[in-house]
């Protein structure tokens, strides 16, 4: 579990990209920093919402705040869209592998919500020492302008602003936007910088003449308007973005906002540090739902996830939710902790396809330790039960949203619409826990695995159960998911309703109900 005051040091930690000696350079230069010039674009800042601000955490070496890029979803000039900026300070804006892994997000959100997107470009290139683990592979950097030829196809306008460097392959991608703006002194952009060009062909040049602002708005038309500062390049982006025009005529019912029942104040306590502890998930729904629009589906039927219908900032949505069931019995009391079973899985595929039919948003909270394991459970066909539940959550075609609450392990995470399945958004709150297993359940069964092909004395299965579990409780914390972006932002739980609002607005953007089918599928 990750405290809120820890979360809040590291997003300041974030906020200062390279450090304040980089930030004095950047304005030296007459530069604004990656953060002031989206605030300058965005119509509120307060409003907007950032993906990946933990990314690169303790990754590499070399400290990579944010990933060297600031990634935004907001309202520009009224329009939805997603803001993709350089930061400087931080190694010159050089890419390292999460830098192209954070800069694929950020197009695959712009496709999936068909929203334009914007690129302030400051980048020096690939950062050398790691290029094996950037350039060559199919989502490496390359996969970046391969979207952007795929955009452009599907009619996603790409509005590029060239405000610093933008060297060799990186050259490509303002240039596949639609329309370019570069700025005068600072902005550059060649595919060999003076050094090598000198090294490649012995011809002496330097930065303007090679490909700088007025040649390129002047001599050889690469780019489509030529600025004198940052502030005059963003102005141009804004009226650019103003022009855009609605594709789809398609609006949700949206309802006027309500509070929720429960307060953001009273939400941090709904949850017990102990992440074994039982918890009410219903108390958790009120805290988000706008009040008094839940509507249960199959409430007795079911009972380890919650499925409904409710509205979230005036969206319609519906909601798969985990519940820690505690059965009292004449053995005492039992814990299911968020297990899925097969009448729940039933329950889950059922409401999944309803929303599908009704063009529905559907909204997971997760919770998951997995499927009910035992041979009761296998008798009953637990695996085909939940295969129709994958399957359901796969071919969706209602837009997706995944809050990771607790656990989140094994196949359970994939019925609940875990990163593999396309969410839209998918965030966690400090108390997430992402792994294939629970940390005592993979220590137990790696010990069997060790004990088959040696004898371990009891002080030795002791100091092995203790490094399998410290290394477990390292890798399921959400700080450590938040750094390689297996989820988009790592959020208080107050924030979850302004997240989703945020997304389900882009979403309407763009949105085109499309035909429903899950295959072969018996429900």
């Amino acid at each position: 579990m990750v405290d809120a005051a820890t979360l809040e040091t590291l997003r300041q930690q974030m906020r200062q990209g390279g450090g304040s000696r980089a930030h004095a350079k950047q304005a030296e230069k007459g530069k604004w920093s990656a953060r002031q010039r989206i605030d300058y674009l965005l119509d509120d800042p307060s409003e907007a919402i950032e993906i990946g601000f933990l990314a690169g955490h303790e990754l590499y070496a070399e400290p990579c705040p944010a990933a060297g890029v600031v990634v935004k979803i907001g309202k520009v000039q009224g329009v939805p869209c997603v803001i993709v900026a350089n930061d400087a300070t931080v190694k010159a804006g050089a890419w390292f592998p999460i830098t192209a892994k954070k800069n694929l997000r950020a197009q695959e959100l712009a496709m999936q919500n068909r929203i334009p997107i914007l690129y302030l470009v400051d980048s020096a290139g690939v950062f050398l020492p790691m290029q094996d683990e950037v350039f060559p592979d199919k989502e490496h950097f390359g996969r970046i302008f391969r979207n952007n030829a795929v955009m452009s196809a599907m009619g996603i306008p790409q509005y590029a602003a060239i405000m610093g460097p933008c060297v060799a392959g990186g050259a490509y991608l303002p240039i596949m936007s639609d329309e370019a703006i570069i700025v005068e002194g600072t902005g550059s952009v060649f595919l060999a910088g003076p050094y090598l060009v000198k090294a490649a062909i012995g011809e002496s040049t330097d930065t303007e003449a090679l490909g700088g602002a007025r040649m390129h708005s002047q001599v050889s038309g690469v780019t489509d308007y030529q600025a004198r500062s940052d502030q005059e390049a963003l102005d141009i982006l804004k009226r650019l973005v103003a022009q855009t025009q609605r594709r789809t005529s398609f609006r949700w019912e949206r309802a006027t906002p309500m509070p929720p029942a429960i307060s953001a104040e009273e939400m941090a306590s709904l949850l017990p540090d102990d992440p074994t502890r039982p918890y009410d998930m219903y108390r958790v729904i009120e805290a988000l739902v706008d009040a008094s629009s839940f509507t249960e589906y199959k409430a007795g039927y079911g009972k380890t996830l919650i499925t409904g219908y409710a509205r979230i900032e005036g969206w319609p949505v519906g909601i798969v939710a985990n519940q820690r069931l505690v059965v009292k019995s004449g053995r005492g009391e039992m814990q299911f902790g968020g297990v899925i079973y097969s009448d729940s899985a039933d329950k889950a595929t059922r409401f999944i396809l309803n929303c599908n039919q009704k063009q529905i948003p559907i909204v997971f909270l997760q919770d998951v330790t997995g499927f009910m394991v035992g041979t009761r459970s296998e008798q009953g066909g637990i695996i085909k039960d939940g295969a129709k539940m994958v399957n359901a959550v796969a071919n969706s075609i209602v837009p997706k949203y995944t809050v990771v609450v607790g656990n989140s392990y094994g196949a359970g995470n994939y019925a609940m619409c875990g990163r593999a399945y396309d969410p839209r958004l998918m965030v966690a709150w400090p108390t997430a826990r992402i792994a294939v297993m629970g940390g005592a359940q993979a220590a137990q069964t790696l010990l069997q695995t060790y004990q088959r092909e040696k004898k371990l004395s009891p002080e030795e299965e002791q100091a092995l159960l203790a490094e399998i579990r410290a290394r477990y409780e390292r890798q399921m914390s959400p700080l450590y998911a938040a750094a390689r972006l297996w989820v988009d932002e790592l959020i208080h739980p107050h924030e979850t309703r302004r997240y989703l609002s945020c997304m389900m607005e882009a979403a309407e953007w763009g949105y085109t109900p499309q035909p429903f089918s899950v295959g072969v599928i018996q429900t």
